[in-house]
């Protein structure tokens, strides 16, 4: 039951990310170094190629949070987690700057981190033999 929480929370919480950065793409733009030399203009193609991540996530996210118990709440985890490892590992390898990249990274994983927990929260615990 605590894993299914968990899950359901991530699920609401890539929900509203993806959907803000659906409707704002320049929210995830600029912490990842993806605006012009200033920091401030995203460029339009930017946000373009943007908006199809953001919704990916507020999809993934609202599987987790409808699918019912059991197998499709698994499968809702699993590919948000397989999400999660796909951004830190073409985001950690393409986005411009060490720090950016390294922090891509960690916030991808740890994120993937959280559907992991949250699907072997409620998995049986193995009985060790009494003696």
């Amino acid at each position: 039951m605590r894993g299914t929480a968990l899950l359901r929370a991530v699920g609401a919480a890539t929900t509203l990310y993806g959907l803000t950065v659906t409707a704002r793409p320049e929210l995830l733009a600029r912490p990842s170094g993806l605006t012009d030399a200033g920091g401030r203009r995203v460029a339009e193609a930017t946000r373009v190629s943007l908006r199809p991540l953001a919704w990916r996530d507020a999809a993934s996210g609202l599987a987790l949070l409808l699918a019912p118990e059991g197998p499709a709440l698994r499968t809702a985890a699993r590919v948000r987690i397989a999400a999660d490892l796909g951004d830190a590992v073409l985001l950690g390898a393409t986005l411009p700057g060490r720090g950016r990249r390294a922090g891509a990274v960690a916030v991808s994983l740890g994120w993937g981190a959280l559907s992991v927990a949250g699907l072997l929260a409620d998995r049986p615990r193995p009985r060790t033999p009494r003696p």
